[in-house]
Formats: structure tokens, sequence, C-alpha cells
């Protein structure tokens, strides 16, 4: 309990000066927040939802907050359109570019809108991200200082991809950040949101992030988020949709880096016509832990979904793939599908993968699977046969492997961009086997 003390303790430190201190409804929200955090403690292995996550090394650092970076010098590519930079969960203007939008739409931080306009906030900030147990989203909720606040006016489209960048800067110090984000997109709007989250340096911080999505009747939202994180770090980042009628979201996650990460996405499909597609790769090796743990609520009939992960594994990296589709009781007519795939380089390696389905209506076409397994060999001797290297020929194969799930990224210039990450990545690794 010591380490939950810790945070209990800088929150009461913070919390007079914390964004938003003023606001009675959301000092009640934080209340809840570090009450709920308090009572639950770090998740442990004893529990289903963590059964194969173990975040003790996470207690075993000491994070301090982390103070606002402005000192932080960092090169930034500046050919995004639209782009909020936040370097250790703080706002950085001077690394941003919001651009030429739309009329209708708000991009913006988090603590700008809460000193300028939070009552704008108060119907939404909470709503969608139901701590449910969720302690790491409890604690965010307590100490949440900052993040993006995306609003797409009923109707309007935004033609270029909306880039966020957070930045984890490491330092002599491990510090800790909990960024909040805020999607709101309202009838008939469409929008294209890119996350990167990247590092820099080599110590150890811990970002702890949630992100509220709402897409109003017919709203098009595609999501897609980079975690490639420093080795040292810790990530565990939640995402909390909620789907009017006939509104489409589509979510790809490709995890890279840190430690210790977990992606958790929980969606609620409450509208007849809705669908969403939450999709994601990821690539990792040495001692790295990856979670992706995901959850879809048919709420309502008529309503669709297709989820497909698939990872590489090399040294002694572990994965966790926890899928679950729930059909209510009369949420007939629906179609949800899900598949796990996972290729092991070592048999050091290590998937645990969870699929369910919970069932409750007796109309609808669900399905799940969860495979795992090494290259093919007849598929290696067949290319080293025709004179191609055999380091060359596997990282051929495994780019053939994770081709399939990258294909469901429907925007292409986000597509041949993870791709290429997928490709540096081995290119990198091709390097160090030499």
């Amino acid at each position: 309990m010591t380490e939950v003390q810790t945070f209990v303790d800088q929150y009461g430190a913070a919390k007079a000066v914390l964004p938003g201190a003023g606001l009675p409804w959301l000092a009640s929200l934080r209340e809840q927040g570090i009450e709920r955090f308090a009572a639950l403690g770090f998740p442990t292995r004893n529990m289903e939802a963590w059964r194969y996550t173990n975040v003790r090394p996470l207690q075993k650092v000491a994070f301090a907050p982390a103070e606002p970076a402005e000192g932080v010098q960092i090169a930034v590519d500046h050919g995004a359109a639209h782009r909020l930079s936040f370097v250790n969960g703080r706002f950085r203007p001077d690394l941003s570019n919001v651009g030429d939008l739309p009329a209708g739409v708000v991009l913006t931080s988090l603590a700008t809108v809460l000193a300028e306009d939070p009552e704008s906030l108060k119907d939404h900030l909470g709503a969608a991200a139901e701590d449910d147990g969720e302690s790491f989203l409890a604690l965010n909720t307590a100490l949440m200082a900052d993040g993006y606040v995306l609003r797409i006016g009923r109707g309007v489209v935004v033609e270029d991809p909306i880039e966020m960048l957070f930045i984890g800067a490491a330092s002599d110090k491990s510090v800790a950040y909990h960024l909040r984000n805020l999607i709101v997109a309202e009838e008939g709007s469409a929008a294209v949101i890119v996350e990167d989250h990247i590092g820099h340096g080599e110590g150890a911080y811990f970002s702890n992030g949630a992100t509220e999505v709402f897409a109003g009747p017919g709203a098009r939202l595609k999501h897609y988020k980079l975690q490639d994180e420093a080795r040292a770090a810790f990530h565990l980042h939640g995402a909390f949709v909620r789907l009017d009628r006939d509104s489409a979201y589509e979510s790809f996650v490709l995890s890279l880096g840190a430690r210790l990460s977990r992606n958790e996405i929980r969606t609620v499909l409450n509208g007849t016509g809705s669908e969403c597609f939450l999709n994601g790769a990821y690539v990792v090796a040495d001692e790295q832990h990856v979670d992706n743990t995901t959850f879809i609520d048919h709420a309502t009939p008529h309503t669709d979904s297709r989820e497909v992960y698939k990872g590489v594994l090399d040294d002694k990296a572990r994965a966790v793939f926890q899928g679950t589709i729930m059909v209510r009781p009369d949420a007939q007519k629906i179609n949800g599908h899900q598949l796990n795939r996972a290729l092991l380089l070592s048999d050091k390696a290590e998937i645990d993968a969870k699929p369910a389905l919970e069932i409750y209506a007796d109309d609808v076409k669900c399905s799940h699977g969860a495979t795992a397994g090494e290259l093919d060999d007849d598929a290696l001797f067949y290319l080293r046969a025709r004179g191609i290297p055999e380091q060359q020929a596997r990282r051929m194969l495994i780019e053939a492997f994770l081709d399939d799930v990258i294909d469901e990224i429907t925007h292409p210039t986000v597509r041949d961009a993870f791709r290429d990450k997928v490709s540096a990545w081995l290119a990198a690794r091709h390097e160090e086997d030499r």
C-alpha cells in the first residue's frame, strides 16, 4: 500500500493547483477518483482482468509528478496540417500547429478549456470512462492535468489527419503524468485522428492516459495510435468509446515500445446501425510486455463489430490479448467477429490469449479465434532455395504476416506510415543480429 499512498499524497499536494481546481463538479470528480484508487489499489494477478499482466515492476519505481517541460527542446516534423504536441503530459504550443481547421472544429488542450470554457466539458468528461474497478483510470481522473480536446461540429468533415504528438522525456528522475483526452464528434461529422506516443531519452517514466470518444448519429471516426515509447517506459492507456446510431469507429493500435504497455479499448454500440472495427499489431522483443485488452458491448440491435490483432514476439517478450464481445438480450441481428494471431520467433517468447463471447440474444452471428505459431519452415526453405539469405527471408515472412492486419487501416497515408514503422523495427533488429 506504500505505493498507493505515494500517489494519494501527490494528489493531496497538487489538487489545489490542478487545472480547473476551482470547479465544484470537477473537484467532486477528482475526489471520487482518488477515493476509488485508494480503495482499489494497484491491480494484482488475482484479478481476472489482470491475470496475465504483472504491474509490480511499475510499483517498484518511485515516480515523481511530471513538471512542465518548456525547457525540453525536441525536433518535431512540422509536416502535419493539424498537430498538438505534449511533453511529459503538458501542452507545448511551440511544438504545435493547429493549422486552418474548418469552421465548427475546436482543437485545443484540456488545460486551456478548463481555464476558458470549463462548462463545455461538464456533460462529457467522465461520462464514457466509468472506472468499474479500473484503478489506473481512477488515478487518471484524480490527477489529470492536460491532454487534447477535439470537437467536430454537425456535418463537418476534416479532410487532413489530426495528429496528437505525446513525447515522454526521460530525465535524471522518473516521472509520471496522466493524460486525459476528449473527442466529441457531432451528427454527420468525420475526422481522422492519429496519436503518436514516443519516447525521448533512456530513463523510466509512466504515461497513464485515458481518451473518451463520443460519436454522434452518423459520425465517422478513424482513430489510429502508435505506441513507440522509450524502452524503460510504462504505458497504460484506455479508450472509452460511445457510438450513436449509424456511427462508425475505426481503431488501429501499433505497439512497438515501452517496457510494459497495456492498451485497453471499451466500446459501447448504443445506436442501431453503429459499427466498430478494432484492429492492431505489436512487434516486441527482449523482455517487453504488451497487453491488448478490448471489450465490445453490442447494446442495441443491428450493430456490427470486427476485430483483428496480430503480433510478433522475439527473445523473452510476452504478449497478452483479452478480447470480449458482449451481446445484450435485446441486441438481435448483430455481427461480431474477433481474431488474434501471434508469431513466436523464440522458444522463450509467450502469448496469453483469452478471447470471449458473452451472448444473451439468439439471432446473432459471432465468432472468435486465437492462434500462435512459428515461422513456416517450408516457406523459409522456399525463399532460401531461391538464393535469399536467411535473415532477409525471415524478415520477408514477418512483414507478410503483419501486412494483412496493417491493410485493415483504411487511410492510405497512415497505413504506409505504420508499415514503414514496422519495417524500420525489423531492419534495426536485423542489424542487431548481424
